[in-house]
């Protein structure tokens, strides 16, 4: 059973990951490591045109990632956890999803360059999480660089995130359904999640599918 110390969060736009993240850092006294999305010039213009502004905001992004990432090397002396609301490989689920020709080949070539020198987490936490509760949340939160997001990206973002997952072996990987679960708002909800996250038996890759309750 590999000690856990870093903990990784994924998800689609709105799925939760940056509050867990939050949550669990402050649980276990852990370094926070949130993806700096705000002081991307770029992402406000890309949701509303996709096509034009894809490559500028998707490199900004992987050197900012690459950047911060870089900084976990160095360790933590005043922090035994590391908790992250992203995980350096997502990076390309994007690059896919909106990159085509020459530009998709550059970023294929610069990738792996940055990636393989990068510590990896000792296991990822996907959050997955129906459409309809993807949007509530985000027009919960609110943010006016969103607010051209559309229903028809989410669904695209989403097929993209799963596939991504169904193959994905890098780390341990726990994938939580977070459809049926309120670990913002529900403390037991957060303890039945935080105990699955550190259950001794916790097999490589498994699924937490928590009970509906009516």
């Amino acid at each position: 059973m590999i000690e856990i110390k870093y903990i990784a969060i994924e998800g689609v736009i709105g799925a939760g990951k940056t509050t867990l993240a939050q949550k669990l850092a402050d649980r276990l006294q852990a370094n926070l490591v949130l993806e700096e999305f705000e002081s991307n010039p770029f992402l406000e213009k890309f949701y509303e045109d996709r096509k034009r502004y894809a490559f500028q905001t998707q490199m900004f992004f992987l050197v900012n990632r690459f950047k911060q990432q870089q900084l976990l090397n160095q360790g933590n002396l005043f922090s035994s956890y590391i908790v992250s609301d992203y995980i350096f490989e997502k990076d390309k689920i994007f690059a896919y999803l909106n990159l085509s020709g020459d530009e998709l080949k550059l970023y294929e070539t610069i990738f792996p360059l940055l990636e393989r020198n990068l510590p990896k987490p000792d296991l990822v936490i996907y959050l997955q999480s129906g459409i309809d509760r993807l949007i509530s949340n985000i027009r919960k939160r609110g943010r006016k660089i969103e607010r051209n997001l559309t229903r028809a990206y989410l669904v695209e973002l989403s097929e993209a995130y799963n596939n991504f997952f169904f193959k994905y072996n890098t780390t341990p990987l726990l994938i939580v359904n977070s459809n049926d679960i309120d670990f913002v708002n529900n403390k037991n909800d957060f303890d039945l999640l935080f105990n699955q996250i550190f259950r001794d038996d916790r097999g490589f890759i498994e699924y937490f599918n928590p009970e509906i309750r009516g």
